[in-house]
């Protein structure tokens, strides 16, 4: 990682993402997860406070040593355990079907390679496993859509390879994940490019 990766990207992150009437969000998006969980993108541990008491444990992966330092309060405070297992969502150093389910918050827009991710979660949860998530990404306006591909370059070098144009549910079903549940909307948090979120949680079919 770079200076600004490594340095200003995980603080940047940490104010966007907790904005005032998130963890109202973050919550909605964790209520569907029980037992052991792996999130990934797991930042300064924004979630931390909306696991649900259904959930036993929780292995963090996160690259950005600046972001994992940033959660060490939060970790402490949780009555859940939290530990960091692993820095990379395209190679999870995990046995198969080790989890009960997964979750990702605004994440799953900013991996390099979606289809991998999405494989590497599909291996490592059990079957039937849950993985939940709270992503922004490609509008269904065409005029907003139009803006989001024009400002996407720049997005991807401030935002740490954040695409505002991938659909992140086609992108599930596409990998195999059954979406079960699933509530899009405009936030008011954010302006429309980056405000088209997609809320719900997609059960690993197993195949």
């Amino acid at each position: 990682m770079g200076f600004y990766d490594d340095k200003i990207l995980p603080r940047l992150v940490e104010k966007t993402c907790g904005m005032p009437g998130m963890e109202k969000l973050r919550a909605r998006a964790c209520a569907p997860l029980s037992g052991d969980i792996v999130e990934i993108g797991f930042g300064s541990g924004l979630n931390v406070a909306c696991y649900g008491d259904r959930v036993t444990s929780v292995t963090a992966v996160e690259p950005a040593d600046l972001a994992w330092a940033r959660a060490q309060e939060r970790v402490a405070s949780s009555p859940i355990p939290i530990s960091r297992g692993g820095l990379d969502g395209q190679s999870l150093p995990f046995d198969d079907d080790v989890f009960d389910g997964a979750l990702s918050t605004f994440t799953l827009c900013t991996v390099p390679e979606l289809p991998p991710v999405l494989a590497e979660l599909a291996r490592v949860v059990r079957p039937g496993g849950r993985l939940a998530f709270l992503e922004h990404g490609l509008a269904p306006g065409a005029s907003v859509r139009r803006i989001q591909r024009l400002i996407d370059p720049v997005e991807r070098l401030a935002a740490g390879g954040c695409e505002l144009t991938r659909d992140v549910p086609a992108a599930l079903a596409a990998a195999g994940w059954e979406v079960a549940e699933l509530d899009q909307f405009y936030t008011r948090a954010a302006p429309k490019p980056w405000g088209w979120f997609s809320l719900g949680y997609a059960v690993n079919s197993g195949e």
